[in-house]
């Protein structure tokens, strides 16, 4: 099992990278930016539905200091073989160009980018050394890392912003512009907006933000990440950029008959049902698409309720439900992470599990019993290696708990 790093080895961590790499964060500041699970409804972002999830403890540590040189200097403890990058403000490789395809540097280098597109131009040289252990895919490693440069590189520059969706919209940006990703707004908000012991409800016809507390009599239970081991290849490589194109496209051809701008839309049984005789035969697997995001949307308010009243049991089945939606419909999952699913579906304790994320690699998730947890590790050890053993020596259980999403540390280096 991986545990969560304490903030005081996380610390320990950062002034070592920083002593490699020659960096100057010496009584900086600390942000910490947290993973997400999402509980519903995963894909849903882009598709114009309400969400729901949680921050979870696997996390990005980044120190930061002010410099007098001009420059922008970041350190990446995962990436040490990229050294140092470094920019002048304004200065940047050209969006989706050859130059930033293979280097984390792509990150900075598209929050510098957006950011100046927006009117707010970094000004200020900044020293920065940064780790973490979310895994690679699943968990939203890509928006923890993008919100934590943006907040942190605005706060040297001494801006702030009023309205925190500013921020959720300017991390979007930067990778659908400037990397080339086509995500959405699920990862940016269940992080941006995580607090400890809360579920996020997000309601996009009013972009309203809602805590809502577990209920009181809620079993004890762990969320747990699967990561398969896998390289995932980044949500601009995957099938997440044909799923969501052909949900664009499918939603923009039902609009003018209809009367609908997105899948999310679809809400009637009977809408569904024409939907469906319509298009079933000329186009099923638009219509898959389509009944994955329908029957999530039912499942909802049936989780959500179950949240309300702590019965995470309910919460778990639908989980599990989803999953096989996105399996079976909207066909977004991979082998190795339906492995995962099916190990951790034996394990009696297990109350739900599916893949988490974009798809295709990275990681899956399940809701599980705390007394179980140790039962499904074992399973996983197990089982795992034995039907992909390529990944015998990358793959990882991580057993979370519900945090905060961003954090600035009282401690310094």
């Amino acid at each position: 099992m991986t545990h969560a790093h304490d903030n005081h080895g996380a610390i320990d961590e950062l002034g070592r990278l920083a002593a490699e790499s020659g960096l100057d964060v010496a009584g900086g500041t600390i942000r910490r930016s947290s993973s997400r699970f999402c509980l519903g409804v995963e894909h849903g972002d882009y598709n114009g539905t309400e969400l729901f999830g949680v921050g979870t403890d696997r996390f990005i540590w980044l120190a930061y200091k002010p410099n007098d040189t001009g420059l922008v200097r970041l350190f990446s403890g995962n990436f040490p073989g990229d050294g140092v990058i470094s920019f002048e403000p304004g200065t940047v490789p050209s969006p989706q160009s050859s130059e930033i395809a293979d280097t984390w540097g792509r990150f900075p280098y598209g929050v510098d980018h957006v950011l100046r597109r927006g009117g707010i131009a970094l000004s200020r040289g900044v020293d920065v050394v940064l780790h973490g252990n979310i895994p690679g895919g699943g968990m939203s490693r890509s928006a923890s890392l993008t919100l934590n440069l943006i907040l942190s590189l605005l706060d040297a520059n001494k801006v702030q912003f009023d309205d925190p969706m500013r921020v959720v919209d300017l991390a979007q940006a930067v990778e659908n512009d400037y990397i080339g990703s086509p995500c959405g707004q699920l990862d940016q908000i269940m992080i941006l907006f995580a607090k400890d012991g809360m579920g996020t409800h997000y309601d996009p016809r009013n972009q309203s933000i809602n805590y809502v507390p577990l209920g009181e009599n809620a079993v004890d239970f762990r969320m747990v990440g699967l990561d398969t081991g896998t390289v995932r290849p980044g949500l601009e490589k995957s099938t997440y950029r044909i799923r969501r194109a052909e949900c664009d496209e499918f939603a923009a051809m039902l609009g003018p008959v209809f009367g609908i701008s997105c899948l999310g839309d679809v809400r009637s049984q009977d809408e569904y049902h024409r939907i469906l005789d319509t298009h079933g035969k000329t186009h099923p697997e638009s219509c898959d698409r389509l009944t994955y995001i329908f029957n999530a949307q039912k499942r909802f308010s049936t989780m959500l309720e179950a949240w309300k009243t702590g019965n995470v049991e309910t919460v778990g089945q639908v989980f599990r439900e989803d999953g096989i939606g996105l399996r079976d419909d909207y066909k977004i999952s991979g082998p190795e992470l339906e492995t995962m699913c099916d190990i951790a579906r034996t394990v009696t304790g297990v109350l739900g599990e599916r893949m988490l994320g974009g798809g295709d690699k990275g990681a899956a998730g399940a809701l599980v019993l705390t007394d179980s947890v140790e039962a499904l590790e074992t399973a996983v050890q197990t089982g795992y290696p034995r039907s992909h053993p390529t990944y015998a020596n990358t793959f990882a259980v991580h057993v979370c708990r519900i945090v905060d999403g961003i954090t600035t540390l009282d401690e310094r280096l």
